[in-house]
């Protein structure tokens, strides 16, 4: 009997203990009272009431506090309202990495695309301008490269011949005259037929060779004016040509027009002699420097552009009329501190960035912007050169910034707040 009621003291005893024991572990859940339940910042929906690792993604759970309770945990935390701690472990877990504010010269690029077109100064249509016949023909189809002075094609005609004996004429009365009274009217007489002579398309070394020589002839040979590449060659040998009509075109390719559209909000950055690269398909890794020569005020009323004519050199003709062309137009916009784009964070009405505090403190600030520069901000206000800014999981910072409330102030004031929990 006695043995029985040791036992039973013993077990009340053990009892005791164990609730004794159970109750001090509880304590700690007391000490947290101010915490609202346990979330993932990945899976914003999960909601437990002890810690632990996610269900989903299996990630630590971060606790969400109660309202007032955050705002007093994060001031005797950071000491300021808007800072917010995650701890370095857990930075490098979800890859976050850091920028520095720094401030550098900018530089921007509009870019267009243009044709190549021959230079319309540069360009020589032949028209007969004396009856005839095509007695031969010195390039026979558009393509040819011609060099200056080189024939294109001769023309037959009794009309020339009657012209250039008119001139050997007047030539020989003018050496005949014995006084320079004499001779002043037959010298009026031959500059008038030289100047019949050019309208037909003799040169000025054609016409000295004829004076030399004093052998007229029935053949008009058309030379090229320039060395450039010849577009068309409408007649055939033999054919009869009249007053008007065309007979051959060349164009001198060794400076070409790209005719490039820009945007109308991009006009007021373009003038008039400034430096463009230009690129095209067939020559890839090459680039041909141009300049701008006229910059059309005259907006499509559809498409919203300008056009723009760049003069290019292209002694090697390698530009040819009918190539797409791409246009870059590189400008100095002077020195501004600079961000990463990918430091920013935009919350529909702000732009958000997070300072590097030390320690795994984070601190959201509200940045203004200015342009974007390829892949760079130019900041105008709330960011400090040599500040470290978050340049990268910025959505999982933000996420750690919400649970912990620094981001309460960045809200507007219209915003819903969610209910609390009865």
């Amino acid at each position: 009997m006695k043995y029985k009621r040791r036992s039973f003291l013993r077990l009340t005893l053990l009892s005791s203990g164990a609730l004794v024991l159970g109750a001090c572990m509880k304590k700690p859940a007391a000490v947290s009272s101010d915490i609202d339940y346990y979330t993932c910042t990945m899976h914003p929906s999960v909601h437990l009431q002890e810690p632990g690792k996610c269900p989903i993604c299996s990630m630590e759970l971060v606790p969400v506090m109660k309202r007032g309770a955050a705002a007093s945990a994060a001031a005797a935390t950071t000491g300021a309202t808007s800072e917010f701690v995650v701890p370095v472990e857990r930075q490098q877990q979800i890859g976050v990495a850091y920028a520095t504010v720094v401030r550098k010269p900018l530089h921007h690029t509009i870019r267009a695309v243009g044709m190549v077109q021959p230079d319309a100064q540069r360009s020589w249509q032949f028209v007969a301008r004396v009856d005839g016949y095509v007695d031969k023909l010195y390039v026979t189809s558009p393509g040819q490269i011609v060099e200056k002075d080189s024939p294109i094609m001769s023309i037959y005609s009794p009309d020339l011949l009657t012209s250039e004996r008119e001139l050997v004429q007047l030539l020989k009365m003018r050496d005949d005259a014995s006084s320079p009274d004499a001779r002043e009217m037959p010298s009026r007489l031959v500059e008038a037929a030289e100047r019949r002579l050019k309208q037909w398309n003799v040169t000025d070394g054609q016409i000295a060779e004829l004076k030399k020589t004093r052998k007229p002839t029935d053949e008009l040979t058309l030379l090229s004016p320039f060395r450039g590449v010849v577009q068309s060659v409408p007649p055939t040998q033999g054919k009869n040509v009249k007053t008007g009509d065309t007979l051959a075109e060349v164009a001198d390719l060794s400076v070409v027009w790209v005719s490039a559209e820009f945007y109308e909000n991009e006009m007021s950055m373009l003038r008039a002699g400034q430096k463009v690269v230009v690129t095209v398909k067939s020559y890839p890794g090459e680039t041909f420097e141009g300049e701008i020569a006229l910059v059309s005020p005259f907006v499509d009323e559809i498409k919203r552009t300008s056009r723009v004519r760049i003069d290019i050199p292209n002694a090697d003709f390698k530009l040819q009329p009918g190539m797409y062309a791409n246009v870059a137009l590189g400008m100095d916009m002077g020195v501004g501190l600079t961000v990463p784009m990918s430091a920013i964070m935009p919350t529909g009405d702000r732009n958000i960035a997070f300072v590097d505090k030390g320690g795994g403190k984070l601190e959201p600030r509200a940045v203004k912007l200015g342009s974007l520069y390829g892949e760079t901000y130019e900041v105008k206000e709330g960011l400090k050169e040599g500040e470290r800014v978050v340049a990268s999981a910025n959505f999982l910072i933000d996420a750690e910034s919400k649970v912990q409330g620094a981001l309460k102030d960045f809200e507007p004031s219209s915003t819903v707040q969610p209910e609390e929990k009865q």
